[in-house]
């Protein structure tokens, strides 16, 4: 999570020269070389459904990652990463039922106090596309877990990663091109070791140790995670608003995960709550 959000941090600093859209479209086309490059797609079978779902993913991974980029530089990064996990925090209170509500509660009135719209003076922009962005990465969980039963988790990133890739260079690579140096191609790499290459590498190391309920809750502290390094990295200093939201936010996060364990039946413990979207969930930024 430190790494993920440190790679956000250097990607907001990026976009000063390159644009929220152009860093990124670097992040994704570098992201998408190098799965390519270790999965080698092209040897693996793909049903129909498999692979439409699979590029349904990468439409998906593009929305989020350039709405979030373009979120990041209007609000703080803290407050973008706390409203972006609304949407696995969603599915799961939806997945919840009735108990789930309450915690959907908790979670609207975090947002209530990072946005503090008595007080007017909140980018609605950046809130609107941070949002936007937790509406695609609901999506892209839900898509996934319908690719869990047709594609191997790893074929499938390496078709939607290009896909995203692809669909961001329609809308921005013409744009950004005239801009690009060796120096930025160089930087963009290394954005890519740091999201996703290095924290996917991790994850898939916690998963085998951890379960999965320990893991969704330690996920749980990501926005926490992002409010450190924004203000480390960026000198983002929250205020007390902001920063009883993201608690509240990371409450929620934890009440739901917990409450799923307590509430699974006991003959499904074999199998993997996390599913295929944690497992892909690094390289969905």
């Amino acid at each position: 999570m430190c790494c993920v959000q440190l790679g956000l941090a250097a990607s907001v600093g990026l976009a000063d020269r390159l644009g929220s859209d152009g860093v990124a479209w670097l992040r994704l086309a570098w992201a998408a070389l190098i799965l390519v490059a270790f999965t080698r797609p092209w040897r693996s079978r793909f049903s129909r459904r498999g692979l439409v779902t699979s590029i349904l993913l990468g439409l998906v991974t593009a929305g989020m990652t350039l709405m979030f980029m373009a979120a990041a530089v209007r609000i703080p990064l803290g407050t973008a990463s706390a409203l972006e996990f609304l949407g696995p925090l969603s599915v799961a209170v939806i997945r919840g039922g009735k108990a789930g509500r309450w915690w959907a509660l908790l979670a609207a009135a975090g947002v209530a106090a990072l946005t503090e719209p008595w007080h007017g003076g909140t980018d609605v922009t950046g809130v609107v596309l941070a949002l936007g962005a937790a509406a695609c990465w609901a999506g892209y969980i839900l898509l996934t877990q319908r690719a869990g039963d047709e594609v191997n988790g790893l074929q499938a990133l390496a078709v939607s990663m290009p896909v995203a890739a692809l669909a961001t260079t329609v809308f921005v690579g013409p744009a950004v091109a005239a801009h690009l140096d060796w120096q930025l191609l160089l930087v963009g790499a290394g954005l890519a070791l740091l999201m996703p290459v290095v924290p996917f590498s991790l994850e898939l190391l916690a998963l085998r140790r951890l379960k999965a309920s320990a893991f969704g809750t330690l996920m749980s502290l990501e926005p926490a995670i992002a409010v450190a390094i924004g203000f480390l990295v960026l000198g983002q200093l929250p205020g007390l608003s902001a920063v009883l939201g993201i608690v509240l936010v990371v409450a929620a996060g934890i009440g739901v995960t917990l409450q799923a364990e307590r509430e699974k039946p006991a003959d499904s413990s074999a199998v993997n709550d996390g599913g295929p979207e944690t497992v892909e969930r690094a390289a969905v930024r």
